[in-house]
């Protein structure tokens, strides 16, 4: 069970759907909707705002979310958060994708089916349009998305809600086995969406 704490009487709400990683952190207004998927160490403190995560989006391992007094700070549906992610009262829209390590502001907006790059820092304000590409210190556009790498965002949709799934069924604390002998190469055996870098039409060979 994940580590949930009420604030001023006010406790989180998960839908039975969602996976919460046991070692996840969740305090006060905090709500979380079905299909969602938050990993281990995930840290959402609605302590002085509301945050938000709709139907199906996902936040990796590491991700912060938080904002200012009065503020809110909402994921919408499918928007996937990359590991180590900060976000600070801002709103991430349908379908977008936040690159690991970025940093979002308070009143950005993260536009539908776009992307922030891995180590970006979205300043205050700042407004990513639908469907193109952000990155940089501060962040800068930097163009449109192609249609076949929206189309690999949402068919890695799909992975995330296996994961939920698998985790539903499978995950349990356990020991480690000691006599590394005992393993013999890869043992996950799990056929998923590709890293974009493999897929693009447009890469050097």
């Amino acid at each position: 069970m994940a580590k949930i704490y009420s604030i001023d009487g006010i406790a989180p709400a998960i839908d039975p759907g969602a996976f919460v990683h046991p070692d996840a952190v969740l305090i006060g207004d905090v709500v979380i909707e079905k299909n969602c998927y938050l990993g281990p160490n995930v840290s959402l403190r609605g302590d002085m705002g509301q945050i938000w995560l709709k139907r199906g989006a996902n936040m990796q391992d590491n991700c912060i979310a938080h904002t200012f007094a009065g503020g809110e700070m909402i994921v919408e549906e499918d928007a996937n958060v990359g590991h180590g992610a900060i976000l600070h009262g801002c709103r991430i829209g349908k379908g977008a994708l936040v690159g690991m390590n970025a940093v979002i502001m308070d009143g950005a907006v993260i536009g539908q089916y776009s992307f922030v790059g891995a180590l970006a820092f979205v300043k205050a304000g700042f407004e990513v349009p639908e469907r193109t590409v952000a990155g940089g210190i501060p962040a800068k556009i930097l163009r449109d998305l192609k249609d076949e790498e929206i189309d690999w965002k949402k068919a890695g949709d799909q992975d995330y809600q296996n994961i939920i799934a698998r985790s539903f069924d499978s995950l349990i604390a356990a020991d480690p086995i000691e006599d590394i002998s005992e393993v013999q190469g890869p043992r996950i055996q799990y056929s998923g969406v590709p890293p974009l870098y493999k897929t693009r039409k447009d890469r050097p060979n």
